[in-house]
C-alpha cells in the first residue's frame, strides 16, 4: 500500500495519535517555514483521528507532497 500525507495546521498536533502514524512526536515534525503547517503520514488505512483534525490539506501521494515541500512555504532560502 503506498503511504499517504495530510498537511496540518500545528495547532491540531495535539490531536494526533502518534501510534498511528510514521512521525515520533510532536517535536520531530517538520513544519512549514512560518511554523504553521506540518504533515503527518500512514502506511495503511487513514488513522481514526484524522477526522477531528480541521483545515487539512491533501491526502497526498509522495510525490505531490515532494512537490509542495520544495515551495517557498516549506523551504526557506536563508542560510542556516
Amino acid at each position: 500500500m503506498e503511504r499517504t500525507y495530510l498537511i496540518i495546521p500545528t495547532s491540531e498536533l495535539s490531536k494526533v495519535d502518534f501510534s498511528q502514524v510514521c512521525e515520533t512526536s510532536s517535536e520531530t515534525v517538520r513544519k512549514s517555514v512560518d511554523e504553521t503547517k506540518t504533515f503527518i503520514k500512514w502506511d495503511s488505512s487513514e488513522p481514526s483521528f484524522v477526522s477531528s483534525i480541521t483545515r487539512t490539506e491533501g491526502p497526498y501521494t509522495k510525490q505531490e507532497i515532494l512537490t509542495i515541500l520544495a515551495t517557498d512555504t516549506w523551504t526557506s532560502d536563508e542560510e542556516v
